[in-house]
């Protein structure tokens, strides 16, 4: 009897030590539940003002908050051609390995990137995040450094990663503010992949996979986004945004108690934002980071280090200041004034052939200044033959404004003596037919100056035949057809000297291509797009855009088996590292094509 007693009793003290050991644990369990810090964070997502901060800068751990920076990562990489939505990975023991929430990979299976990225985006898989990091730095390690160097970009301040997926390790923490400004970017800097943490489901390659955000996406009006966590340390975190009329609010939350718990104050949160946004305001994005040396620091595809290249060398030929622009063309004078001066000009040179003709008048011994002029041309040319040249009955045409005209100067003022040769007061026969033919070809005729003893103004008349010339005067070449004066009589030759012939002006030379030989053969490319259209678009816009840089490029678009590579080609290398400099100053994708 009293040993049934004493059995009773110790089944009692452990039944006791039971309910004690499973009450403890559970009171445990949920104090470290609610022990997990509580933070938030709401801006406006069109200016980035800050609405309301809680403990924002506490740093906590991020849970699957990480995935949107692998998220980001990934998309930059696909933009710059490292990668692509269909490359296909293989699955690595680590990343098979992932503790649940997982998409159930296996050790050496293959599946495209764009499932792994819909798995991590949507369900929040973790083997598939390890997957995504694999794929593009070839494993973790390399993949966390560009994930802080990234963040450091971004102006995460607060943030250090020590893995892809947000599982709990020492050192990887984040806070709410640089969890909502991620968030920021996301939207803003990859819009078209914004949309698929809008999705309840989707499929990823394997499987139908269900959005863990799917409950308050249903429950709250205008809600489009994004990114949900959980891990025991970090409590239920949540990203959010929504959209109602011109407002759009992000808000970041830590250290819920539950699912819902977390939902009911982030709706809390983002009405708060409504409120407190005002209605109207003009948009500023953020500014999306350059990555190109650091995508080039940690990637395992060869293509993404070429930026690196391009980026060095542009630091070494940039500019240190702005050119000096040209001097702006002077403006035509007024058509009154240029007719003045030529009325002015007309004159003088009229009064001067009117001095010279009474000056030969009154002294006949005198040399005329055509005869003075012909005597060096002559000793050169002493085996020509003298030949009269009449004139035609065209009009009298003024000669050609030269300076010394203008200064004053005599005609013969510096002729030497010489006898003078009258002149023929009519044609002859075979002048006259010589005169005909020379009417009816189109060989330019030389030149020579005709000086009427009745005005005392020089003419140019165009010779026959070079055999038949003058041995007196000189004969000139000229550069188009001038009329013929008119026939005035005894006429005197006086040749002209070389620098009198008006030479035709230089034409500047178009070159529409540059050679792509002789060093120029660099390039740089724009993008990778799904249509030549697309492709040709954006080589136009970005012509357009930096048209110094690329004035000697040559626009061509390559197909590849993944889309069309928009590419300027013909370059040197320092032009391209130049063009990608400037480009990438734009904002503009660049990197530079090596020969």
């Amino acid at each position: 009897m009293g040993s049934d007693v004493m059995t009773q009793v110790g089944r009692n003290l452990r039944n006791l030590w039971i309910w004690a050991g499973v009450s403890g644990g559970l009171l445990l369990w949920a104090a470290g539940v609610q022990a997990a810090p509580y933070a938030a964070y709401v801006m406006d997502a069109r200016t980035g003002q800050v609405l309301y901060s809680k403990n924002a800068d506490a740093r906590l751990h991020p849970a699957s908050l990480t995935k949107m920076l692998t998220l980001y990562i990934c998309f930059d990489a696909i933009q710059r051609g490292e990668i692509s939505l269909d490359t296909v990975v293989t699955v690595s023991r680590e990343a098979a390995a992932q503790p649940p929430s997982h998409l159930g990979l296996r050790a050496g299976q293959k599946i495209k990137l764009r499932y792994l990225i819909r798995a991590a985006a949507v369900k929040s898989a973790n083997d598939a995040a390890w997957a995504i990091a694999d794929a593009i730095s070839g494993n973790v390690t390399e993949f966390a450094k560009r994930m802080n160097a990234t963040a450091k970009k971004l102006g995460l301040r607060d943030s250090h990663f020590e893995n892809p997926n947000g599982l709990t390790l020492a050192g990887h923490l984040s806070s709410a503010r640089d969890m909502a400004i991620l968030g920021r970017h996301l939207f803003y800097d990859f819009p078209q992949y914004y949309n698929i943490f809008s999705r309840r489901s989707t499929y990823a390659g394997v499987a139908e996979v269900y959005s863990t955000n799917r409950k308050f996406l249903n429950s709250y009006a205008g809600a489009d986004g994004i990114k949900t966590g959980y891990t025991y340390a970090s409590g239920f975190n949540l990203v959010a945004s929504a959209r109602r009329g011109g407002k759009r609010i992000i808000a970041a939350e830590f250290g819920g108690s539950s699912v819902a718990n977390r939902n009911a104050k982030m709706a809390q949160l983002l009405d708060l934002g409504f409120k407190r946004a005002p209605a109207h305001v003009a948009v500023q994005r953020p500014k999306k980071p350059n990555l190109d040396r650091i995508a080039a620091m940690y990637t395992i595809h060869p293509k993404a280090t070429r930026i690196a290249l391009a980026h060095d060398r542009a630091s070494a030929v940039a500019l240190a200041s702005s050119p000096r622009p040209s001097r702006r063309p002077v403006a035509a004078p007024p058509k009154a004034l240029m007719v003045a001066m030529k009325d002015d000009i007309s004159s003088a040179l009229s009064s001067m052939a009117v001095a010279n003709a009474a000056d030969v008048k009154d002294s006949p011994a005198a040399p005329t200044p055509a005869e003075a002029a012909a005597v060096p041309i002559k000793a050169a040319l002493p085996d020509a033959d003298r030949t009269d040249i009449g004139t035609s009955g065209r009009p009298n045409m003024p000669p050609p404004l030269r300076p010394a005209a203008l200064g004053g100067a005599s005609l013969g003022a510096t002729a030497q003596a010489a006898s003078p040769t009258p002149a023929p007061d009519h044609q002859t026969p075979a002048v006259a037919a010589q005169t005909a033919t020379a009417d009816q070809t189109e060989v330019v005729k030389p030149i020579v100056a005709v000086a009427s003893a009745e005005t005392g103004r020089v003419h140019k008349v165009r010779a026959t035949d070079p055999a038949e010339a003058p041995s007196g005067p000189a004969v000139a070449d000229a550069a188009a057809p001038l009329p013929r004066p008119t026939d005035s009589g005894g006429v005197l030759f006086a040749s002209i000297a070389p620098r009198d012939v008006p030479r035709p002006e230089a034409r500047p030379v178009v070159v529409t291509r540059m050679s792509s030989t002789g060093g120029r053969n660099w390039g740089v490319n724009v993008g990778r797009f799904a249509s030549q259209f697309q492709a040709e678009k954006a080589l136009l816009r970005t012509a357009l855009a930096e048209s110094s840089a690329l004035s000697d490029g040559q626009r061509k678009v390559v197909r590849r088996p993944n889309g069309f590579d928009a590419n300027f080609m013909g370059l040197t290398q320092d032009q391209a590292a130049l063009a990608c400099a400037r480009l990438q100053a734009r904002d503009i994708q660049c990197f530079a094509l090596a020969p």
